[in-house]
């Protein structure tokens, strides 16, 4: 392994799924100032939408997701209506019927929701905003508790997208996380949600899990690679117990070390561009086809909650407990517990537990991160000079990263920062460079590989 790289892999970063990133929001931002933002948003631009369903049927000791086993459908069905209700409560506060190009289900498992409940909700925002022609409509699925009956809905609904958490085929791994679901099960999920019409399939995979090896994750690529799915996502699992409890379950001693995490993330890369995909970003990889591998080609690619996505929207709205939302003003995030989430709602009042306005140079770091982030390199110059700051604006920065640039693992020349192809699996401590609140963080991050 290159001696550089294995000084920086173990540092924990963000993923720079937003800027400033979660840890950063803080109650100073609540329902009442939502609500302004909410009323200053221009109704002749697009927006996209998320909401979250927290419930899931079973267990997966992995996950560090916010979620809660579905026991009985009763808690299941009261947050069904109170997302409704909150649909209705923050459309009310627009000043107009805004267009959306993307929505996103996701969770916990949103098809732990029965058909009529997600027609409900699905009418629900038809009724209060309108859909562009090309609007992207997608959703999470678990191959093992989704029925036939949901599969023709999801087709009837208008879904264009859906996308499946795999992770691993190897059965041993499967044990050591508690996710059983054999291909075969995967692969008749996708055939049923392709006959109703839902033409694009995601899977989400992960390296570094226990009993995890090159063997395994690359047999379980092959196996994914006959399906065809249209994009895959190639996470390192993020061993956080002290956040996720849940976690706890998982046998550290079986975790493989970071250099067996490189390999697996390597390998795994390998394998899947030698089946045909492209390399997006830092861990995404697309059909030459697919929407996202020509927004990367055009320079279009952008970052959020989702990962990495096409969607240009500068405005998310997020409903559900702990969803995230963000407007041209700052970010906002529900509150967590469902039951004070859904008082709150029940009161009339948008449910934020939390948010962060944008603020200073905010915006500026945001967009030098996200570029290093899409496309692994940035001209710190010419961004600096577009948000009107100081030609040395990030001096103190670029000469932070100059031992990575001795190093081998990135450049810079004239203020353009352009990660090398050794650095390239590093591009969350290159970003981390430009985040004047990382060194003060107060929550820990996953390791950067």
């Amino acid at each position: 392994m290159n001696s550089a790289l294995s000084k920086y892999m173990t540092l924990a970063v963000p993923r720079y799924t937003s800027y400033p990133t979660a840890p950063q929001f803080d109650a100073s931002i609540d329902g009442e100032a939502y609500g302004a933002w909410l009323a200053r948003l221009d109704p002749a631009e697009p927006i996209s939408l998320y909401l979250h369903v927290p419930f899931c049927d079973e267990l997966c000791w992995y996950c560090g997701c916010n979620m809660k086993l579905a026991a009985r459908y009763g808690p299941v069905a009261e947050y069904l209506d109170s997302l409704i209700g909150e649909i209705d409560l923050v459309a009310a506060r627009l000043s107009g019927r805004l267009r959306v190009s993307h929505l996103h289900w996701g969770g916990g498992t949103p098809t732990s929701l029965k058909p009529d409940d997600l027609a409900r909700a699905m009418l629900a925002l038809r009724s209060r905003f309108d859909f562009t022609d090309e609007a992207e409509i997608a959703i999470e699925s678990d191959p093992r508790t989704l029925t036939a009956e949901m599969i023709e809905r999801i087709g009837a609904l208008g879904f264009n997208r859906a996308s499946f958490g795999v992770q691993e085929f190897d059965p041993k791994v499967q044990r050591a996380i508690n996710r059983i679901q054999p291909p075969e099960l995967v692969a008749t999920c996708v055939e049923g949600l392709r006959a109703v019409g839902v033409a694009d399939i995601n899977f989400d995979l992960i390296y570094g899990l226990p009993h995890q090896s090159v063997e395994t994750i690359t047999a379980t690529v092959a196996r994914c690679a006959e399906m065809a799915p249209d994009r895959l996502a190639l996470f390192g699992y993020a061993h956080v117990p002290w956040m996720a409890k849940k976690q706890r379950l998982i046998d550290e001693a079986a975790l493989p070390g970071a250099e067996a995490r490189l390999a697996q993330a390597r390998a795994a890369a390998e394998k899947l561009q030698a089946a045909g995909y492209l390399a997006i970003g830092l861990d995404h990889f697309a059909k030459p086809e697919d929407p996202l591998a020509i927004a990367a080609r055009e320079g279009r690619l952008r970052r959020n909650f989702q990962g990495y996505t096409t969607d240009q929207a500068e405005t998310l709205l997020g409903f559900g407990a702990t969803a995230i939302g963000r407007t041209p003003e700052g970010y906002v995030q529900n509150i967590a517990e469902t039951g004070a989430w859904a008082r709150a709602i029940a009161e009339g009042r948008p449910p934020i537990g939390r948010g962060r306005a944008f603020a200073g140079d905010d915006k500026l770091r945001g967009a030098v991160i996200e570029q290093l982030m899409c496309v692994g390199a940035v001209d710190t110059a010419a961004l600096g000079a577009l948000h009107e700051a100081p030609p040395d604006w990030c001096a103190r920065e670029l000469e932070s990263l100059a031992p990575m640039t001795a190093e081998g693992l990135l450049s810079i020349e004239a203020g353009r920062v352009e990660v090398t192809e050794a650095g390239q699996p590093l591009v969350r401590v290159v970003a981390a460079a430009f985040d004047r609140y990382h060194a003060r963080a107060q929550k820990r991050h996953s390791v950067a590989v």
